[in-house]
């Protein structure tokens, strides 16, 4: 019999449980360790609450947590409760599933004034995350930074837009929703340090934008490049600045019949953040790109007045006692997935923030391979049985996947009109409700 553990319960950790279950079938057990009560990691907690269909892919992840050589084990800190060291005495296999969920440090002066947030943090608190719930986001002035090119930042910059009737059908927290619509911001500003032909925004989310009830995008016709260079990028990259240069032609009278701008502002890139004991204003200095389509300041600097900044740069793993660590890089260090003899990484906690939901499934398919390779038939360790002792001897409150079924229940009868759930943002709660 092999003994596998997962630590962490997001995409990453349940594809490699599936991988498990096809490769192994009966002759290995699975133990999938989160520190939270609540499985499925960024599915819950950092797709867009108003994505709802991204969400689903959950379900595909509770058909592997219920069968029979599966477990969820919630509410348990590896390198807290339990440690690396001692995991590695229980399993064959030990698979650093954590994801990377911590913000990137912005890096400039000013970046630790109050008003300045990661989007971990941000989308955290409109999700209900326990670490971020209680995230208080200044919303009462009349502009916003959010720093980035990606899809975060347009998720950022569609939640700050959106009415409340626009939130109809999605999972965001109540608290958050009602901050929201108390919100003062006219203008948000997005800033990316290259241009429009270096985005990193899929079409889709993107798209979104030009159709909100109360906010218009906004794009500078001059930040956009010949359009006869639009043949040389790839086809979904194409899309996405042809959509760009659709809001360019969106007339300056229509867009404002809106009352919410969303402004891109190409080769800007911030260099301070200023203000007496809160955000008051972001310094910029625009850019120019290089041959090699690196960007690099000019010299010429403007401010952007604002009482929010959101800094969407990219995020990194947080490292754990005991397992070789990558700080420039944000992850574990490995070599394609071996960390070291009967550990492994998979998925952000592998490779770097990179990739989709999707883009899990064959890199757990492929960490599971080499498992394959190493462990053999298994060694005979203990696996659940001794974690079980262990967890139990120190007093560790377990939550599994029926106890979460019961809080997932709770939540859904605690729903708002129009909402499928309303979340506990509080572990305490999360526990409480799993004798629902």
């Amino acid at each position: 019999m092999r003994h596998v553990a997962v630590i962490g319960s997001g995409p990453a950790g349940y594809y490699t449980a599936e991988a498990c279950q096809k490769k192994f079938g009966d002759a290995v057990r699975v133990d999938i360790i989160d520190r939270l009560p609540t499985p499925f990691g960024l599915v819950r907690s950092g797709v867009a609450p108003d994505h709802q269909s991204l969400k689903a892919v959950s379900r595909r992840y509770e058909k592997v947590a219920l069968a029979d050589n599966a477990r969820f084990i919630g509410n348990v800190t590896v390198g807290g409760q339990v440690s690396i060291e001692e995991l590695l005495g229980l399993y064959d296999a030990v698979v650093l599933a954590t994801g990377a969920p911590n913000d990137r440090p912005l890096g400039i002066p000013g970046a630790d004034l109050p008003g300045v947030i990661g989007s971990a943090a941000f989308v955290g608190w409109y999700n209900g995350h326990p670490d971020f719930a209680a995230l208080d986001p200044p919303l009462d002035g009349k502009a916003a930074v959010v720093i980035g090119n990606g899809n975060v930042a347009l998720d950022v910059a569609r939640i700050l837009a959106k009415t409340r009737a626009e939130f109809e059908g999605s999972d965001i927290v109540g608290r958050a929703l009602g901050a929201l619509e108390g919100s003062s911001i006219e203008t948000i500003y997005i800033l990316g340090r290259r241009g429009p032909h270096q985005i990193a925004m899929t079409p889709k989310e993107l798209g979104e934008l030009g159709h909100l009830e109360r906010a218009s995008p906004r794009v500078d016709r001059a930040d956009l490049p010949p359009e006869g260079d639009d043949a040389l990028l790839e086809p979904g990259q194409r899309k996405s600045v042809m959509l760009l240069r659709e809001f360019a032609a969106i007339p300056v009278w229509a867009a404002g019949e809106k009352p919410v701008t969303i402004d891109f502002d190409f080769f800007a890139m911030p260099v301070a953040i200023e203000g007496d004991g809160k955000v008051e204003r972001v310094i910029v200095e625009r850019t120019a790109l290089d041959e090699r389509q690196r960007a690099s300041g000019t010299g010429e600097r403007y401010a952007i007045d604002c009482g929010l900044v959101v800094s969407c740069i990219g995020y990194t793993t947080p490292p754990i006692e005991g397992v070789p660590y990558e700080p420039e890089r944000g992850r574990f260090a490995n070599d394609d997935g071996r960390v070291m003899p009967g550990l492994y990484a998979v998925g952000w906690a592998r490779r770097g923030p990179t990739g989709t939901i999707g883009t899990n499934r064959p890199d757990g398919e492929a960490i599971v391979r080499l498992i394959a390779e190493d462990v053999g038939e298994g060694a005979g360790k203990a696996g659940r049985a001794g974690l079980d002792t262990l967890l139990a001897e120190r007093g560790a409150d377990v939550v599994t996947f029926r106890d979460w079924q019961n809080i997932e229940k709770a939540e859904e009868a605690r729903a708002r009109d129009g909402s499928p759930r309303e979340k506990f943002t509080a572990i305490e709660e999360m526990i409480a409700a799993r004798g629902y």
